[in-house]
């Protein structure tokens, strides 16, 4: 359901680089090595990015005018990401700490929490739009004898927000026009720039979200349906009329089990529902999905997807526009 709606700015195109190298001595993915001693020595303002994903976003947004660094390299699995001793004294240290929020950097949560502490500003873009409660209700999950299983490997259980809020381009639009205005007020910082290259790129995640509604336009209704390897495309389905009918990991993080009989009830009503691929992801091993696969039988494929993470170049998802447009793509011609 298109339930959020479309924010439309003019301006000019200005593309931000991010300027990130795939791993520094620390695993980290460093935009910018100047941190806050720089913006302390009157030089551009710091700002600490947790995900890849976001780091491209901040980056087209404040061009030039900020050093950014991104926490999580190319491939990260975000979930359980745990940050090094440097990386958290960078999140601590900056002058504006970027995180995706709701959860989502679960193994970060005690660094952002301590960076917060310590007086690092703090920016969640989870907290700039509406959240989409996770309900975990899926027909494969209603079989007999199966909810106290869940309850012990859903570690982020029913009634939790959904995190993933990047996998829907307008939400995306909405919380990237706050984080410019929070970013405008950093010192040293031209706020007009900042704000006119914000426009530009909401102009272009509003390009971005036409451009998926046609990838998905000849999706017919009966097969408008995902199976993913979790449950990260909650938002995206929201967006563009499909369902989420069941998870390979029924649950909004990587890290719960998965049982037996959750594949085998999975795999039943892939048999049922006649799809033809399940959507697997590029930072997770595909062994589940494959696994799913083949229980299901012949004619469903497994298609990756880059869910949570940009990937190297030439992957054709090296900026979030790319990934979302990549993605769109992969689910329109699998499901078409």
């Amino acid at each position: 359901m298109r339930s959020v709606p479309s924010l439309v700015a003019a301006g000019a195109l200005v593309v931000g680089v991010l300027t990130s190298c795939r791993d520094d001595s620390d695993g980290a993915a460093a935009v910018a090595t100047e941190g806050s001693a720089a913006a302390a020595g009157g030089a551009r303002p710091s700002v600490v990015v947790t995900t890849n994903i976001l780091g491209d976003v901040v980056s087209e947004v404040l061009g030039d005018q900020a050093a950014v660094e991104v926490i999580m390299p190319l491939g990260s699995a975000p979930h359980d990401f745990a940050a090094s001793a440097r990386q958290a004294e960078a999140m601590t240290r900056a002058d504006l700490l970027v995180v995706n929020g709701a959860g989502f950097e679960e193994g970060l949560l005690g660094v952002i929490d301590s960076a917060g502490e310590a007086g690092a500003p703090v920016f969640s873009f989870a907290e700039q739009v509406d959240l989409l409660e996770f309900t975990g209700e899926h027909d494969e999950h209603e079989e007999d004898g199966e909810d106290d299983e869940e309850a012990e490997h859903d570690e982020q259980a029913e009634g939790s927000d959904d995190p993933h809020i990047w996998t829907d381009p307008s939400r995306m639009a909405q919380a990237v026009a706050a984080f410019a205005e929070r970013a405008g007020e950093l010192d040293g910082v031209d706020a007009g720039v900042i704000e006119s290259q914000a426009a530009a790129y909401v102009e272009e995640l509003d390009d971005l979200d036409a451009e998926i509604e046609d990838l998905l336009a000849d999706v017919p209704s009966e097969r408008r349906v995902l199976v993913t390897n979790h449950e990260v495309f909650g938002y995206f389905a929201d967006r563009y009329d499909l369902e989420v009918i069941g998870a390979v990991i029924p649950s909004l993080t990587t890290n719960a089990s998965v049982s037996a009989a959750d594949i085998e009830a999975l795999a039943g009503l892939i048999r049922e529902r006649g799809m033809p691929a399940i959507f697997g992801e590029t930072t997770q091993p595909t062994q589940l999905a494959e696994a799913l696969a083949s229980e299901v039988g012949d004619g469903v494929e497994v298609v990756e997807l880059f869910a949570e993470s940009l990937g190297e170049d030439g992957s054709g998802a090296e900026t979030y526009i790319g990934m979302m447009s990549l993605n769109a793509e992969r689910i329109g011609g699998a499901l078409a």
